[in-house]
């Protein structure tokens, strides 16, 4: 039994297969429409969360299959004190597959360490977001034909976004990339990142402050809001959050085949005059998700139609 709780639990000939049956369902979705019957996925959100939750679910009932679960902590017995762990053991007993986001870093491994169905790790804190990368790996495969060989600029809150985490994670496994860190200082991607991921495998990598300076030379612009719930003090928050806005005008400077990728919510750091923009593509982002789990469900019930 496998579960998924980094973008580094599937090798890259995995993922390859993983975004070819993506891309089969997206093709011919009628082919999948009861690969899933009689199936149940468990939804454990102690986070709140629009598109991880409603995708997966999604996904699961594209499949045939049935959902159940719930949408916060406060609506589980997670509010009167049960562990992760009787949490899952119990949820074993109702379904055939899970999905987990949590709050507190690795909560998802702890699930898959007590659970006797597979477990998807939907978020934990600040650390990973697998199934957020998979759909990232998924949409610039498709938009661009290729997963190498170009420039990726990841703008904004590079120390919390665990999207941006995970997706660093998963690229360096390819060659010919290179990496554009524009944030300010105080939200700069961790040290140990830098260090034991672009460091050690000689990923050339430069960080800037100025969105424009780096637009140009731009592949891909993955843009991430600054995330009030991981911020101590409000100040902090509100000097922050308007730190990157991207325009019109802003586009004028990048590529005319460079597409904006985020994983959304956004608030207010992509203009909503950008959507217009062809090489906006954080809502085909979004139904990308939908196919890439309905994908991941398949392979880790180990279904194949």
């Amino acid at each position: 039994m496998r579960h998924l709780l980094s973008p580094l639990d599937f090798s890259v000939e995995e993922l390859d297969k993983l975004m070819d049956l993506a891309k089969d369902i997206e093709a011919d979705p009628k082919k999948y429409a009861h690969a899933c019957d009689g199936k149940k996925l468990a939804t454990l959100f102690y986070e709140p969360s629009t598109r991880t939750r409603l995708s997966h679910e999604a996904a699961m009932m594209n499949l045939g299959g049935n959902v159940l679960g719930f949408s916060s902590a406060n609506s589980s017995s997670a509010s009167k004190g049960e562990s992760v762990a009787d949490t899952i053991r119990t949820v074993s007993c109702f379904a055939d597959i899970c999905a987990m986001r949590h709050p507190k870093e690795g909560a998802a491994m702890v699930a898959s360490q007590h659970s006797s169905i597979p477990v998807i790790n939907a978020g934990d804190g600040g650390h990973q977001h697998p199934t957020q990368t998979l759909t990232d790996l998924l949409t610039i495969r498709s938009l661009k034909g290729r997963l190498d060989n170009m420039t990726i600029g990841l703008c904004g809150d590079l120390k919390f976004g665990r999207t941006v985490h995970s997706l660093i994670h998963a690229l360096v496994r390819y060659p010919g990339i290179r990496f554009v860190l524009i944030s300010p200082e105080e939200l700069t991607l961790p040290s140990y990142i830098k260090n034991d991921v672009l460091d050690r495998k000689h990923i050339p990598y430069e960080e800037v402050v100025r969105m424009e300076d780096a637009l140009p030379d731009l592949d891909i612009l993955y843009m991430t809001r600054v995330q009030k719930e991981r911020f101590f003090n409000e100040e902090d928050y509100v000097r922050m959050k308007d730190f990157y806005i991207l325009d019109k005008k802003k586009m004028e400077l990048a590529k005319d085949d460079m597409y904006i990728l985020h994983p959304l919510p956004r608030v207010n750091e992509i203009s909503t005059e950008v959507d217009s923009d062809p090489r906006a593509a954080y809502f085909k982002q979004v139904q990308y998700g939908v196919y890439i789990r309905m994908a991941l469900i398949l392979t880790l019930l180990e279904i194949e139609v």
